[in-house]
């Protein structure tokens, strides 16, 4: 009844995730790249599905978003955190909405840290955390408005209490793997596991910030604000 695929760019090592349903044809991209537009629009003609929203899970420095591009072709709406950052936006998620596609249904989790609008998303036993929570690993907190301790609260309190079972799809690979759940990541990532705040806080994960990623994030900030389109008023609940 439901689609869903994990798509990789190789420039930046960073996942998009495709969810469809066979039953109403919509469909959700999350954390599209502006490169692989082609691929994604190949890609929804193939499976005859319809692109009802692009979501951005936080504010990019390492790729550009697909977003515009895609709203260009398809119309479809544009959704991200509350805090992200990102104009242009339909939807603003914060923690506890829900966004409701046809019958695809998901929760929002807020996990800022990595960046100040930082998202999950909860859809079926899956979660799709962004750079919140990486493959024994976790984005880093050298972003604009970034910050270790509420990085280190958002994983904490918010992910690793979930299920076991619940798979997590994240932003970017580690060492080839694709997708992790978070009873191992509970039991096994070394930046949470036996590690106290303080201990997070410590260390040193910044990143410097290159021309090459401030470019990128003064673009992703327009993010669908760039396209211009005429659309009715967008139910909170839609």
């Amino acid at each position: 009844m439901f689609i869903f695929r994990q798509l990789r760019d190789s420039s930046s090592a960073t996942y998009t995730y495709l969810i469809g349903s066979r039953a109403s044809r919509a469909a959700l991209l999350v954390d599209p790249v502006a490169d692989q537009s082609p691929l994604y629009l190949g890609l929804l003609g193939e499976l005859e599905l319809n692109l009802a929203c692009v979501v951005d899970t936080h504010l990019h420095s390492d790729h550009l978003s697909a977003a515009p591009t895609l709203i260009r072709h398809t119309g479809c709406l544009y959704a991200a955190g509350l805090c992200s950052g990102i104009g242009g936006t339909d939807r603003q998620l914060a923690d506890g909405d829900s966004l409701d596609l046809a019958d695809l249904h998901l929760e929002v989790l807020a996990t800022p840290g990595h960046t100040p609008g930082c998202i999950t998303l909860l859809w079926e036993d899956r979660l799709l955390t962004g750079d919140a929570l990486l493959i024994g690993s976790c984005g880093a907190t050298g972003e604009p408005g970034g910050n270790a301790g509420t990085h280190y609260d958002s994983v904490t309190r918010k992910l690793l209490p979930l299920p076991d079972e619940l798979l997590v799809f994240p932003g970017h690979d580690r060492d080839g793997r694709r997708v992790s759940c978070i009873g191992d990541e509970r039991q096994g990532n070394p930046l949470f596991c036996g590690i106290s705040r303080d201990e997070f806080m410590a260390q040193d994960r910044s990143q410097p910030m290159g021309e090459r990623a401030e470019a990128m994030l003064a673009a992703n900030r327009q993010g669908g604000g760039s396209v211009l389109r005429e659309r009715s008023p967008v139910s909170p609940n839609n």
